[in-house]
Protein backbone atom coordinates (compact mmCIF):
# COMPACT_ATOMS: atom_id res chain seq x y z
CA UNK A 1 0.00 0.00 0.00
CA UNK A 2 2.62 3.00 0.71
CA UNK A 3 4.22 1.94 -2.62
CA UNK A 4 1.41 4.68 -3.88
CA UNK A 5 4.06 6.93 -1.75
CA UNK A 6 6.54 6.76 -4.30
CA UNK A 7 9.14 4.03 -1.95
CA UNK A 8 8.33 0.86 -1.11
CA UNK A 9 9.33 -0.57 2.03
CA UNK A 10 7.96 -2.29 5.51
CA UNK A 11 5.54 0.58 6.51
CA UNK A 12 2.44 -2.00 5.11
CA UNK A 13 3.39 -4.36 7.48
CA UNK A 14 3.04 -1.84 10.39
CA UNK A 15 -0.21 -1.30 12.73
CA UNK A 16 -0.61 2.12 10.63
CA UNK A 17 -0.70 0.37 7.21
CA UNK A 18 -4.01 1.13 6.80
CA UNK A 19 -3.28 4.81 6.71
CA UNK A 20 -2.59 4.86 2.71
CA UNK A 21 -5.92 3.35 1.93
CA UNK A 22 -7.76 6.13 4.12
CA UNK A 23 -6.17 8.61 2.08
CA UNK A 24 -6.43 7.07 -1.20
CA UNK A 25 -10.31 7.05 -0.18
CA UNK A 26 -10.26 10.73 0.45
CA UNK A 27 -9.82 10.34 4.03
CA UNK A 28 -7.80 12.11 6.62
CA UNK A 29 -7.07 9.63 9.66
CA UNK A 30 -5.07 10.30 12.63
CA UNK A 31 -5.55 8.14 15.40
CA UNK A 32 -6.47 8.06 18.91
CA UNK A 33 -4.91 6.25 22.38
CA UNK A 34 -7.98 3.79 23.05
CA UNK A 35 -6.48 4.52 26.81
CA UNK A 36 -5.21 8.02 27.18
CA UNK A 37 -7.59 9.34 24.17
CA UNK A 38 -4.71 11.35 22.74
CA UNK A 39 -5.13 11.76 19.07
CA UNK A 40 -2.26 12.55 17.03
CA UNK A 41 -1.39 12.89 13.13
CA UNK A 42 0.12 11.41 11.43
CA UNK A 43 -1.54 8.20 12.89
CA UNK A 44 0.83 6.35 15.64
CA UNK A 45 0.98 2.59 16.24
CA UNK A 46 2.07 3.86 20.28
CA UNK A 47 0.53 6.10 21.75
CA UNK A 48 3.38 9.39 22.28
CA UNK A 49 1.69 10.28 25.93
CA UNK A 50 1.20 6.88 27.43
CA UNK A 51 2.87 4.46 25.26
CA UNK A 52 -0.41 2.06 24.69
CA UNK A 53 0.01 0.03 21.80
CA UNK A 54 -3.96 0.44 21.71
CA UNK A 55 -5.44 3.11 19.29
CA UNK A 56 -8.24 2.89 16.27
CA UNK A 57 -8.37 6.10 13.33
CA UNK A 58 -10.33 8.73 13.62
CA UNK A 59 -11.34 11.03 11.05
CA UNK A 60 -9.85 14.09 10.54
CA UNK A 61 -11.80 16.95 9.07
CA UNK A 62 -9.10 18.19 7.27
CA UNK A 63 -9.32 22.31 8.49
CA UNK A 64 -5.91 23.50 9.80
CA UNK A 65 -4.36 27.02 9.43
CA UNK A 66 -1.29 27.44 7.62
CA UNK A 67 1.98 27.59 10.14
CA UNK A 68 4.92 28.48 7.23
CA UNK A 69 5.18 28.33 3.87
CA UNK A 70 6.94 28.46 1.03
CA UNK A 71 7.46 28.99 -3.09
CA UNK A 72 10.08 26.56 -4.79
CA UNK A 73 11.69 27.78 -7.45
CA UNK A 74 14.78 25.83 -6.99
CA UNK A 75 13.34 22.09 -6.81
CA UNK A 76 14.99 19.06 -5.57
CA UNK A 77 15.11 15.91 -7.58
CA UNK A 78 12.40 14.53 -9.07
CA UNK A 79 10.52 17.47 -9.13
CA UNK A 80 11.69 19.62 -11.74
CA UNK A 81 8.46 19.61 -13.76
CA UNK A 82 6.54 20.77 -11.06
CA UNK A 83 8.47 24.05 -10.11
CA UNK A 84 7.84 27.00 -8.98
CA UNK A 85 5.13 25.17 -6.38
CA UNK A 86 4.15 26.63 -3.22
CA UNK A 87 4.33 23.98 -0.09
CA UNK A 88 2.93 25.30 3.36
CA UNK A 89 3.21 23.50 6.64
CA UNK A 90 -0.43 23.41 8.48
CA UNK A 91 -1.65 22.74 12.25
CA UNK A 92 -4.63 20.67 12.04
CA UNK A 93 -7.64 21.99 13.95
CA UNK A 94 -7.97 18.05 15.75
CA UNK A 95 -3.74 18.23 16.37
CA UNK A 96 -0.59 17.53 14.45
CA UNK A 97 1.19 19.31 11.84
CA UNK A 98 1.40 17.93 7.61
CA UNK A 99 3.04 19.43 4.79
CA UNK A 100 1.23 20.46 1.52
CA UNK A 101 0.94 22.08 -1.97
CA UNK A 102 -1.45 25.51 -2.08
CA UNK A 103 -4.15 23.78 -4.69
CA UNK A 104 -5.62 26.24 -7.64
CA UNK A 105 -7.99 27.64 -5.12
CA UNK A 106 -5.47 29.70 -3.31
CA UNK A 107 -3.17 32.17 -5.65
CA UNK A 108 0.58 32.52 -3.92
CA UNK A 109 -0.11 35.99 -3.52
CA UNK A 110 -2.71 35.21 -0.88
CA UNK A 111 -0.90 33.01 0.87
CA UNK A 112 -0.52 34.26 4.38
CA UNK A 113 0.47 32.46 8.16
CA UNK A 114 -2.09 31.72 10.09
CA UNK A 115 -4.89 31.65 7.30
CA UNK A 116 -7.40 28.89 7.83
CA UNK A 117 -6.81 26.02 4.85
CA UNK A 118 -8.80 23.04 4.09
CA UNK A 119 -6.38 19.92 3.67
CA UNK A 120 -7.60 17.14 0.39
CA UNK A 121 -6.10 14.20 -0.08
CA UNK A 122 -5.00 13.44 -3.80
CA UNK A 123 -3.51 11.11 -6.02
CA UNK A 124 -1.27 12.20 -8.97
CA UNK A 125 -2.33 9.82 -11.39
CA UNK A 126 0.63 11.15 -14.12
CA UNK A 127 3.37 10.71 -11.60
CA UNK A 128 5.08 7.42 -11.01
CA UNK A 129 7.24 8.25 -8.40
CA UNK A 130 4.97 10.04 -6.13
CA UNK A 131 0.94 9.56 -5.74
CA UNK A 132 -0.36 10.21 -2.90
CA UNK A 133 -0.23 14.03 -1.77
CA UNK A 134 -2.62 16.93 -0.18
CA UNK A 135 -3.58 20.31 -1.33
CA UNK A 136 -4.05 22.87 0.52
CA UNK A 137 -7.45 24.94 -0.22
CA UNK A 138 -9.63 27.86 0.67
CA UNK A 139 -12.44 26.18 3.36
CA UNK A 140 -15.90 25.82 2.17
Amino acid sequence: MFEWFGRVNFAPYTKVGEFAQHLREGRLMGSKCQDCGHVTFPPRADCNECLSPNFEFTEYGGKGTVHTHTLITAPPAGFEEEAPYHIGVVDLEEGGRLLGWFGETIPDDQVAIGMEVKVVPRIFEELEEIKLYYTLEKPG
